[in-house]
C-alpha cells in the first residue's frame, strides 16, 4: 500500500504545477478524512484499527485523483465517509469489500453532486515560455476536459480546442491538459506502474487487457464523435491509464488467476468504450470497473487453474 502511495506522489506534484495549490489541499482533505473515517469505523464496529497498513491513505489519494481540482473541500469529506464506512467496512471490511472504495466514492459524488463533478475543472496554470518550449499549443488551455469536448462537440471541436499533431500527443501524455487531479499525466502514472510491475506487486494482465481493448475498439468503432478511430488519443485523454494500473488491479476487487484477469480487463475496456460513446458521461472507466468488481470471484471460479494430484494408493 505504501509503495503504491509513493508511486502516486509524482503525479500529485505535477498536478500542483498544472492546477495550483488547490490540488494539494483537496488531496490532503481526502486523505485525512479517509484515515479518520477508517479509525472511527473500525472502533464503532469493534474491529482492530489498521491505519498503519496504508490502505486508508491510498484510498484517500485515489479518491482525490478522480475528482476535479476545483471542487469544494466538503465533497472529498462526504466521499470519504461513503467510500470507507459504507463501501469498505459495511460491505465486509478490509480484504472483503467487493467494490473499489475510491471509485465508489467518486460514483457517489457524481450521483449526488453532478454539477460540481462535471464543471469544477481548473484551467492549467502555465508559463507561456515553458509551454512553447515543450511544444504545447497555447490554445489547449480550456476548462472543459478533452473527453467532454469530444463527447459533446466531436473531433472538429476537439482539435480546435486542444490542437492536433505530435504536440497534442506529447502534451496530453505528459499531463498538460484539464482533467481530474491525478489522471492527467499518463507518463508519470505509467512510470509508477512500471515500478509496481518490477516489484511484482501487480501483473501486466489487467492493465494491458484494459488499455488494449480500449485501443482496439476505438480503432474499429471510433468515428467523428469518438477520436476518429485514433486509439492513442483515446488512451491519453481520460482516466484509462490511472484506472487500469492503480484501481482495476486492486487485490481485493480483482481476480487472482491470469486468465480471469485478462477477461476482467477486456470487459472493463469494452464497457469503458461503450459508456464513453453511448452513455451520458464522457468517461466510463469508473463505472466499468465498478460493474466488473463483483464478478471477479465469479471469473476466478470459471477459470480455476488445473491441479494435478498424485494417484492415491499403491500400484497393483
Amino acid at each position: 500500500m505504501w509503495t503504491v502511495v509513493a508511486c502516486l506522489v509524482p503525479p500529485l506534484i505535477l498536478s500542483l504545477f498544472v492546477f495550483g495549490i488547490q490540488t494539494l489541499f483537496i488531496t490532503a482533505v481526502s486523505v485525512v478524512s479517509c484515515v479518520i473515517v477508517e479509525v472511527v469505523s473500525q472502533k464503532a464496529l469493534g474491529r482492530r484499527v489498521t491505519i498503519k497498513d496504508g490502505s486508508a491513505v491510498l484510498t484517500g489519494m485515489l479518491l482525490a485523483f478522480v475528482i476535479p481540482p476545483g471542487v469544494s473541500p466538503l465533497l472529498p469529506i462526504l466521499a470519504a465517509v461513503f467510500a470507507i464506512y459504507i463501501g469498505k467496512h459495511l460491505l465486509g471490511g478490509i480484504g472483503y469489500n467487493f467494490f473499489n472504495p475510491a471509485l465508489l466514492g467518486r460514483a457517489f459524488l457524481l450521483a449526488s453532486f453532478p454539477v460540481a463533478m462535471t464543471s469544477a475543472w481548473l484551467p492549467p496554470i502555465h508559463d507561456m515560455a515553458v509551454f512553447s518550449y515543450l511544444g504545447v499549443p497555447i490554445d489547449a488551455v480550456s476548462t472543459a476536459t478533452p473527453l467532454a469536448v469530444m463527447k459533446e462537440h466531436g473531433m472538429a471541436a476537439f482539435t480546435e480546442a486542444f490542437g492536433s499533431g505530435s504536440s497534442l500527443y506529447s502534451s496530453f501524455f505528459l499531463g498538460w491538459r484539464p482533467g481530474c487531479i491525478g489522471e492527467t499525466s499518463g507518463f508519470l502514472l505509467m512510470l509508477g506502474g512500471g515500478y509496481l510491475l518490477y516489484k511484482k506487486y501487480i501483473t501486466y494482465h489487467i492493465p494491458v487487457s484494459i488499455l488494449g481493448t480500449i485501443a482496439l475498439l476505438t480503432w474499429i468503432f471510433g468515428g467523428e464523435t469518438y477520436f476518429s478511430g485514433d486509439p492513442l488519443l483515446a488512451l491519453v485523454t481520460g482516466g484509462a491509464i490511472l484506472g487500469s494500473i492503480y484501481m482495476a488491479t486492486d487485490y481485493v476487487t480483482s481476480p487472482t488467476t491470469k486468465t480471469a484477469q485478462v477477461i476482467f480487463g477486456i470487459c472493463i475496456g469494452g464497457l469503458t468504450v461503450l459508456i464513453r460513446q453511448k452513455g451520458g458521461y464522457p468517461e466510463g472507466i469508473c463505472y466499468a470497473i465498478l460493474l466488473m468488481n463483483p464478478l471477479s470471484t465469479v471469473l476466478d471460479g470459471w477459470f480455476k487453474p488445473k491441479r494435478f494430484a498424485p494417484p492415491q494408493g499403491g500400484a497393483e
